[in-house]
């Protein structure tokens, strides 16, 4: 997860960063290109056609057509639960810009994490936000996003279990290790919640790992580390004693209701419950999803794609449909968003009706005087 509080002190006068070379700045869009690349035309075309998805979609009935729109509506709507819930006195008008804005930009742009990350702070600023409320919202709902991703890939295997399904020796793996990644990350958020001098032991342990990282590209060594985590730890623990549980719910909420759009997809363009069970097709969603946390190309573009295909047509959905199926869950839950949010940005830009001044968004009991 990108850290939001800037941590690191600057270059000493005269000495201004040591631009990455050439080869660093151009290697991951090269590779994020290659492989969008062989998955658009060499792998997807073994298994479908876009003429053929246009006739998966055509097929179906009005019904059909009826729940996919309903699945993909609420799923939108879900993107603003968290923020929501993260971030106390903003309204769901702001939250949908905002996300939908920042969720185009991550889409579409190599490294867009970091720009959607910005183009949060000036949202949220220009609404009366501070920094400090935004950093702690985007910290919060991060962790509770990869908490999800880890937790999906145990729920689906033990639910596998449960139906009499075997699950396969690959899955059984990333399990167990989806459960070791939750158990330590859940541990290390408990370490650095329960006291100040835990947050600042933990955030001194970090900081000597960044800058041993940093060190052989002739980056100074940061620091600050400890003030930063224990500042964060004080304004996190008062809003997770008091919302913790709804910030859980929507997280979990939003998860589910995008796994929705993909079943919906399936039984739409006839992958019905003998060939794909809802286990199984939860489970290949989980472990698409814990992809996406190394981000290979914008929004998993190309590698989504690559493992739902593959992982529902091993289940026993038929190639093509699935392939079908799977394209329409994309378009609806990645193109979609990203004209929604190409509007939304412009609405942003030229609609200076919600404006505030500085640091005057209204305040409540979870926002210390202080932020």
């Amino acid at each position: 997860m990108t850290t939001v509080d800037p941590l690191t002190t600057p270059a000493p006068p005269g000495r201004p960063p040591r631009p990455k070379p050439l080869w660093q700045r151009v290697l991951g869009p090269l590779i994020s290109v290659a492989l969008l690349a062989a998955v658009f035309f060499w792998f997807l075309p073994q298994f479908t056609s876009l003429s053929e998805v246009w006739s998966s979609i055509t097929d179906m009935s009005w019904l059909e057509l009826g729940l996919l729109a309903v699945a993909t509506v609420w799923n939108l709507v879900t993107y603003q639960l968290v923020m929501l819930t993260t971030m106390p006195g903003m309204r769901l008008r702001e939250a949908t810009v905002s996300t939908m804005t920042t969720t185009a930009v991550s889409n579409t742009v190599v490294g867009g994490a970091a720009l959607s990350l910005g183009l949060t702070y000036a949202m949220n600023s220009s609404w009366g936000f501070s920094r400090s409320r935004t950093s702690v919202s985007l910290l919060v709902s991060g962790l509770w996003n990869n908490f999800a991703k880890l937790a999906l890939p145990v729920l689906a295997v033990a639910l596998l279990a449960l139906t009499s399904a075997t699950p396969t020796p690959g899955r059984l793996v990333a399990g167990l290790v989806g459960v070791a990644a939750l158990v330590a990350a859940v541990v290390l958020l408990g370490l650095l919640l329960r006291s100040r001098e835990s947050a600042a032991r933990i955030g001194i342990g970090a900081g000597r790992v960044a800058s041993a990282v940093r060190r052989p590209f002739g980056r100074p060594p940061v620091q600050g580390w400890d003030l930063a985590t224990m500042k964060f730890r004080d304004r996190t623990v008062l809003l997770l004693r008091a919302r913790w549980y709804w910030i859980t719910l929507a997280t979990v909420v939003s998860h589910l209701s995008l796994f929705a759009v993909l079943l919906v997809a399936l039984r739409a363009v006839g992958v019905d419950a003998q060939e794909v069970s809802t286990v199984q097709a939860l489970a290949v969603f989980a472990f698409a999803r814990l992809l996406t946390a190394v981000p290979f190309t914008p929004g998993g573009l190309g590698v989504i794609e690559l493992a739902l295909i593959t992982g529902l047509s091993a289940a026993g959905g038929d190639r093509a449909e699935v392939a079908a199926a799977v394209l329409i869950f994309r378009g609806l839950t990645y193109v979609l968003p990203i004209l929604l949010g190409v509007v939304a940005y412009l609405f942003w830009r030229h609609d200076k009706s919600w404006r505030r001044a500085p640091n005057s968004a209204p305040r409540t009991e979870l926002v210390p005087e202080t932020s």
